[in-house]
């Protein structure tokens, strides 16, 4: 029996036919529409040209995102509505996205908890209401539009397979004493391959605040935190608690917060420094606190400008009602 044949827009076509009126027939006939012509250093420079302007631009931003997961990435999202904050992130990976690309165990549904399907609203995309939560049909559909809105906004660029490796870290009395003042950057291979080299110094992105999103403990994961405890800025991580997706969430978004002067933490970061339970597959939490902790990094800003001079101080009651919006 043959197998059921469906029609094609190249039914009746042949390579060999030429001044076909269907356009589509002749983007591929190579006689008809061939590629223009190129020179491999033009390609060379194209990429070069920009990565260095890239990084000259860059080298001094308002706001370093560390960590392109669910956090990090909604933190970018966010801030991306304030197109006067020049933001970098920094991405350990070639692909940013941390664990948001699959579901819990390598499945492929996102499950999202009410209220954070109001961001999926926002972003148009579809979902299952499954009453208190809501399902994607893939992680990947989220997480890669979510990623599109961010690759597109004038004031945000990213930096993949490029690694943390320290903190800047000031020491200045009378801005209170230490605060971060941006990240200590290497290209991930080379952060890899430290005892393998002799030497291979790094780069650095100086920032007014650094959101860390480098999720939970792990090779590279909580860098953040667990920097500041060696430096003695805040107290040892004592890790995050064992599952339960009942407190985890509430107690990551609550407690998203700047943790030392120029330093908001997001994510799971939150549960490795406090403690917070973990919530498995279920990323509502995440998407909170990374939004949340763009507001945390805006406040951050405008409080350095205050004490900069730079704008005229918030009185409480501007706080109040800035606070219920």
């Amino acid at each position: 029996m043959d197998a059921q044949r469906y029609a094609t827009p190249f039914d009746g076509f042949k390579y060999g036919d030429v001044g076909i009126q269907d356009s589509h027939h002749s983007f591929f006939d190579s006689r008809i529409a061939r590629f223009k012509g190129i020179k491999e250093s033009e390609i060379s420079r194209a990429m070069t040209s920009r990565y260095f302007e890239d990084l000259n631009v860059n080298a001094e931003v308002d706001v370093v995102i560390v960590g392109a997961g669910s956090a990090g990435l909604s933190c970018a999202y966010e801030l991306s509505k304030h197109p006067d904050v020049k933001v970098a992130i920094i991405e350990q990976g070639v692909a940013p996205g941390g664990g948001a690309w699959l579901g819990g165990q390598l499945f492929s549904a996102m499950c999202i908890r009410k209220p954070a399907h109001k961001l999926l609203d926002e972003l148009s995309i579809p979902y299952d209401d499954e009453g208190n939560f809501v399902v994607v049909k893939h992680a990947a559909l989220m997480t890669s539009t979510l990623l599109s809105k961010v690759l597109a906004a004038p004031n945000i660029k990213l930096f993949n397979a490029t690694a943390a490796e320290d903190l800047i870290v000031k020491d200045i009395p009378a801005k209170g004493g230490r605060h971060v003042a941006g990240a200590v950057t290497n290209w991930t291979l080379v952060s890899l391959n430290h005892d393998t080299q002799m030497c291979m110094d790094p780069n650095t992105i100086l920032s007014k605040v650094m959101v860390s999103s480098t999720g939970h403990d792990g090779p590279m994961g909580a860098s953040g935190v667990k920097r500041l405890a060696k430096l003695g800025m805040i107290e040892k991580a004592p890790g995050m608690g064992a599952l339960d997706m009942n407190t985890a969430e509430d107690a990551v978004v609550d407690r998203t917060r700047e943790i030392v002067p120029g330093m908001v933490i997001c994510g799971m970061e939150v549960a490795e420094l406090d403690g917070c339970p973990r919530m498995g597959p279920t990323f509502g939490a995440m998407f909170i606190s990374g939004l949340k902790a763009a507001h945390c990094a805006l406040a951050s800003l405008r409080r350095q400008r205050e004490e900069a001079g730079e704008v005229q101080a918030e009185t409480p009651e501007q706080k109040t009602l800035q606070a219920t919006h």
